[in-house]
C-alpha cells in the first residue's frame, strides 16, 4: 500500500471521522430561504417603492404619472373596440380597463420576473442575502403599480355605478339585460371575492418570478421565447375582447367551439377569478379550482428549483 495513504495514517481498527453532509441540495434551506427572505421585508418593500420613485425622480407628479397612462390607455382603447364591436360604453370600459390593469400586473411579472437576478447581479454577488429577497422586490414594484392602476377603476366604478349595480350585458346595445341575450348578475357583496382573487393570483407571481427567475439565469434564450409568448397570450385573453359574444346570446355564438381552447389558457383563470367580482359578473367554481392548482403545483416546481439551484445563481448571474 502507499505510504501516504490515509488509512495507514490512521491506524488498524481507529475510524477516520466522517465529515457532514452537505445541506445545499435540500428543501429546509429552501424554504428557509423563502422564510428569511419574508422577514427581510424592510428591504425589498424599501428597495420596491424606491424603484418606482427612482423610475419617476424630478417629475411633478411621480408615481401617478402610472395612472393617467393607464387611463389614457383604457379611454383610447375602451372607445375604440366599444365602436368597433358595438359594445355598449357604460360597461365595456370598466371590463376593458380592469383587464389592461390586471393584465399589467401579470405582464410585469413575467417580464421583469425573468430578469430579476439578473437585474440584481451586483446585490447578488457582494449582499448576503436571501435570493427570495430578490423575487418579492420584483412582485412588490408590479404590486405597487397595481395599486396605482386601480385609481382608474375606481373612478370608472363612480362613474359606471349605475350600469353595474344591476343586471346587464355585454351584448345589448345599451347595456341592458334583454331576454336571449347573456347577461351578469351586476355588482354585489361578491365584490370581495375579488380579495382572495388577488392573493392567488400574488402567490403565483411570486413562484413565477422565483421559477423563471432561475431557469432565465441559467438560459439566456428563454427570455426572448417567453416575451414572444406573452404576445401570444396577450390577444388569447380576453382583455380586450369579452368572452360573453361566444356564450349562448352573444354575436358570435356560432363559434362557441372556440371556447373550450379559451379555457384551457390558465391567464382566462386567473383574470376571471380577480376581474370579474370587481364588474359584478358570476366567477365559476371551475376558475377557481384551476387557480388554486396553478397555485400549489407552481409553488412545487418553485422549491424543487430552489432546492437544485439555489446555490448556483450567483455563479450563473
Amino acid at each position: 500500500m502507499h505510504a501516504t495513504s490515509t488509512v495507514d495514517a490512521a491506524g488498524p481498527g481507529i475510524s477516520m471521522p466522517v465529515p457532514p453532509a452537505s445541506d445545499r441540495k435540500t428543501f429546509s434551506r429552501a424554504i428557509a430561504d423563502i422564510r428569511d427572505g419574508l422577514a427581510a421585508r424592510e428591504l425589498w418593500s424599501h428597495l420596491g417603492w424606491q424603484d418606482i420613485k427612482q423610475r419617476y425622480r424630478r417629475s411633478v407628479i411621480g408615481p401617478f404619472w402610472i395612472t393617467i397612462s393607464q387611463g389614457v390607455i383604457a379611454l383610447g382603447l375602451g372607445l375604440l373596440y366599444s365602436q368597433l364591436f358595438n359594445l355598449p360604453i357604460q360597461v365595456f370600459l370598466p371590463y376593458i380597463s380592469t383587464g389592461f390593469i390586471i393584465w399589467g400586473f401579470i405582464q410585469g411579472c413575467l417580464s421583469e420576473g425573468m430578469e430579476t437576478f439578473i437585474a440584481n447581479e451586483g446585490m447578488i454577488k457582494q449582499l448576503p442575502a436571501p435570493l427570495s429577497v430578490y423575487v418579492l422586490r420584483t412582485v412588490w414594484r408590479q404590486t405597487l403599480l397595481l395599486a396605482h392602476n386601480l385609481i382608474v377603476y375606481l373612478v370608472l366604478l363612480v362613474i359606471f355605478f349605475s350600469a353595474l349595480d344591476k343586471q346587464y350585458s355585454l351584448g345589448s346595445p345599451d347595456g341592458a339585460c334583454l331576454p336571449g341575450k347573456f347577461c351578469h348578475p351586476g355588482l354585489s357583496w361578491n365584490i370581495f371575492l375579488a380579495i382572495p382573487g388577488f392573493v392567488l393570483l400574488g402567490l403565483t407571481a411570486c413562484w413565477a418570478t422565483l421559477l423563471l427567475g432561475i431557469i432565465s439565469t441559467r438560459f439566456r434564450d428563454i427570455p426572448q421565447v417567453i416575451n414572444s409568448l406573452i404576445q401570444l397570450l396577450f390577444y388569447g385573453t380576453p382583455i380586450v375582447w369579452p368572452v360573453d359574444q361566444l356564450l349562448s346570446g352573444g354575436a358570435r355564438a356560432g363559434v362557441s367551439w372556440a371556447l373550450p381552447f379559451i379555457k384551457a389558457n390558465p391567464l382566462y383563470h386567473f383574470m376571471q377569478v380577480t376581474r370579474s367580482p370587481l364588474l359584478g359578473q358570476a366567477v365559476g367554481w371551475t376558475s377557481w379550482v384551476v387557480v388554486g392548482a396553478i397555485t400549489i403545483v407552481g409553488w412545487g416546481l418553485a422549491l424543487v428549483a430552489m432546492r437544485n439551484y439555489r446555490s448556483r445563481v450567483s455563479y450563473w448571474v
